[in-house]
């Protein structure tokens, strides 16, 4: 057999039942001879490749770049992955007296009275500071937009009293996708409520693990609860919260108990009121929504 999934020892005995007598231990000898070894699945093959995603990257960071010389607001946004909250495994180690490891569920399925966390991220691409709501209801546009209001009022006003303008980098799909009504609504929303143009440019599909929210916040997030239940709704909060680097990276996180229904539906009248301006360069990922004018 060129591949297979058995064992040296069921290979051993299939070898043995057809006239070859032969060890595990002599199987095991002779795979690693001919260049075999134990492996597990390698993620390589992304699929096809969008034929302007290198120009996309490429216009992304001249936008960031001119952005940031202005003196202006660009930030990353993206859900990190949901969470069930309860005594369930949680992947990684962290240190316990030796024998006493944690206890937590055996199977991860939903407990109805706790509910889920969905963890939305506003990465400050200048300040090295992050923001998280963590929501218990849905993942949908006005989640995400709420929580980029909410990062301003909080954070954004603050760090950039003079901002006319806030750059906002985002994946190509999931609650703030290219094609979702809702996400520009709301955004219409925000830079009416801000007085800001809200410059928006979406990495091209298949490219989200690129998102500097990803490997700038959420990955550190990943290591802080490590090894560590995420028991109830506030123990994820103060997990998120506690977050810190060597770089200076901190994070503020805040719990969002709102209601976010999912069939909420934009229609062509409403859409005709969004003040939207495409860029020349594809206007389906790159955008400007502006205020009314005054």
């Amino acid at each position: 057999l060129r591949w297979t999934c058995k064992s040296t020892r069921a290979v051993a005995r299939e070898l043995s039942a057809a006239g070859h007598p032969a060890s595990d231990w002599l199987v095991r000898q002779l795979l690693y001879d001919l260049g075999y070894s134990l492996q597990a699945n390698q993620k390589t093959t992304e699929g096809r490749q969008h034929p302007d995603r290198d120009a996309q990257f490429r216009y992304l960071n001249a936008r960031v770049s001119r952005q940031l010389r202005a003196g202006q607001p660009a930030v990353s946004v993206d859900t990190k992955k949901k969470e069930l909250v309860g005594d369930f495994k949680n992947a990684g180690r962290a240190w316990h007296p030796r024998r006493h490891p944690e206890r937590v569920q055996v199977h991860d399925f939903l407990d109805p009275t706790k509910g889920k966390a969905i963890p939305y991220g506003v990465y400050d691409l200048t300040q090295n500071r992050g923001w998280v709501s963590v929501g218990v209801d849905h993942d949908t546009a006005t989640f995400a937009v709420n929580t980029l209001r909410r990062w301003w009022t909080a954070m954004g006003a603050r760090a950039y009293p003079r901002a006319k303008s806030l750059l906002v980098i985002a994946d190509s799909g999931g609650s703030n996708g290219t094609r979702l009504r809702l996400w520009k609504w709301e955004l219409q929303r925000l830079a009416t409520a801000t007085g800001l143009i809200v410059h928006v440019s979406h990495l091209p599909p298949g490219t989200s693990k690129w998102n500097k929210i990803e490997h700038r916040l959420f990955s550190f997030i990943s290591q802080n609860w490590r090894g560590r239940p995420l028991t109830t709704h506030a123990a994820i909060v103060q997990l998120i919260a506690k977050t810190r680097t060597a770089g200076g990276l901190q994070v503020r996180c805040v719990l969002d108990r709102r209601r976010y229904p999912t069939a909420t539906a934009i229609s062509d009248a409403q859409m005709a009121t969004i003040r939207l301006r495409p860029q020349a360069f594809h206007g389906d990922w790159n955008y400007s929504i502006h205020p009314p004018q005054r």
